[in-house]
């Protein structure tokens, strides 16, 4: 019962994070918009981590699972890969470059601040 109260509240957030990029007309999507309402009420202190921690656990530790829809979607998408697999490829590595600056940055200014 327990965990079925920890998933029904991250999956209200999901739900919340939908609703609001329909009603609004967003342009993101609305599993993170809910994650992100999710992360807000965290810090906030509205939900406790205990209160959602072992189906987080869960989740996360099988987290591998949730690619697979992902990696089967794009054989769908095959020909257009191979037509623009160099604009593809180049996103890939800039941002992840990108992602990795910003990280040590951000990394590097929070060790700054705590000498």
């Amino acid at each position: 019962m327990k965990q079925i109260k920890q998933l029904s509240a991250i999956l209200m957030f999901w739900l919340a994070g939908e609703l609001i990029v329909k009603l609004a007309g967003l342009s993101i999507p609305g599993s993170i918009l809910g994650m992100l309402l999710l992360v807000i009420s965290l810090q906030l202190k509205i939900i406790k981590p205990k209160q959602i921690e072992e189906v987080a656990h869960f989740l996360i530790d099988n987290m591998a699972l949730f690619f697979i829809p992902a990696g089967v979607g794009l054989m769908c998408y095959f020909d257009i890969i191979k037509q623009e697999w160099l604009p593809i490829l180049l996103s890939m590595i800039f941002s992840t470059l990108i992602v990795m600056a910003v990280v040590a940055f951000l990394s590097n200014s929070k060790k700054q601040d705590h000498e």
